[in-house]
């Protein structure tokens, strides 16, 4: 599916579909013997979601067929788990510190099917505003309440795609810009064209009084290298049409085909040169600080940067 500069999508279509894939990695992970993370919620969007190819990044194991004829895409699907969960620790990390040093308000940038709304232990008084298109909202919030869940803080849904005026939509809905917050932005950069990143990370500054922080999950070297994505296109090609043979009526696009190849300004360095304290560690540390390393195979993780700053 081509993106355009208005296009909208639901939870099982386009960039709403990878929010799935990102679930189902969580329920995996979650459902291990000695999980990272807990995600309680993931499987129960999953199931409201029906079938598709983002379960399998939730099951026990691959389809016989698909196993036999990519026998190196276990291995690859396990090491993508482990950098979901890696992930997924690190933003967890920073929202609970953010939240026991005062901060109390949390702004979760395409907020997709995250559930740190209802799953982290949040003090008195925190609000956390979650901003994404308005079908994925409604589909989260819905399928939750229909699970008779609750979230563990005040949530505000902030229906609004984050290429247009989000600023002024977020303050209406009740963000004071004169007192800190703690920021998102997981699982969203490479989904923005360069120009709208660098307005994003401008409205977050104009946003942030002094003491908030921010989390991004930012592109590294190697990002948009055109062998690798070959590579995967032509094994996601591969796995759609044994997908197909075997009756799998839903479908995922290449990830890739919904990303902006640009040349991007480097997020530690937007963030220092506007005051922010950075820090910033490679996927592949990341992952292994946590305990779940990449496997020793090509491309077995992302070549992302994961930035935190405080200003």
């Amino acid at each position: 599916m081509a993106r355009s500069d208005d296009d909208t999508w639901g939870i099982t279509e386009s960039v709403g579909a990878t929010a799935l894939g990102v679930a189902a990695a969580r329920a995996a992970e979650t459902e291990r013997e000695e999980p990272l993370i807990r995600d309680p919620f993931a499987r129960v969007f999953l199931d409201a979601a029906g079938e598709g190819i983002w379960n399998w990044f939730a099951a026990p194991e691959l389809p016989e067929e698909i196993a036999e004829a990519e026998p190196d895409l276990p291995v690859r699907m396990q090491s993508m788990l482990n950098y979901m969960a890696s992930r997924t620790a690190f933003f967890d990390r920073v929202f609970i510190d953010a939240a026991n040093a005062g901060v109390r308000q949390a702004v979760i940038l395409a907020a997709g099917l995250d559930s740190r709304a209802w799953r982290l232990p949040w003090p008195d008084g925190m609000t956390v505003y979650e901003l994404d298109q308005p079908k994925v909202l409604k589909f989260k919030s819905s399928t939750l309440k229909e699970h008779g869940d609750e979230p563990a803080a005040e949530l505000v849904n902030v229906a609004v795609d984050l290429r247009q005026d989000w600023p002024k939509t977020l303050q209406e809905a009740g963000f004071d810009s004169s007192t800190p917050s703690v920021w998102s932005a997981e699982g969203l950069i490479p989904f923005l064209p360069a120009a709208a990143q660098d307005l994003l990370f401008e409205r977050v500054h104009a946003l942030s009084a002094a003491g908030s922080r921010i989390a991004v999950e930012a592109p590294g070297p190697g990002f948009g290298d055109r062998e690798t994505y070959a590579r995967q296109r032509e094994q996601m090609q591969r796995v759609r049409e044994l997908a197909a043979a075997m009756g799998q009526q839903r479908d995922i696009p290449d990830v890739q085909d919904l990303w902006y190849f640009e040349e991007r300004t480097d997020v530690g360095e937007w963030l220092r040169d506007h005051g922010w304290e950075v820090w910033v560690v490679a996927a592949d540390k990341l992952m292994t600080a946590y305990g779940r390393p990449p496997a020793e195979v090509e491309d077995s993780a992302p070549p992302s940067l994961f930035v935190f700053a405080q200003r």
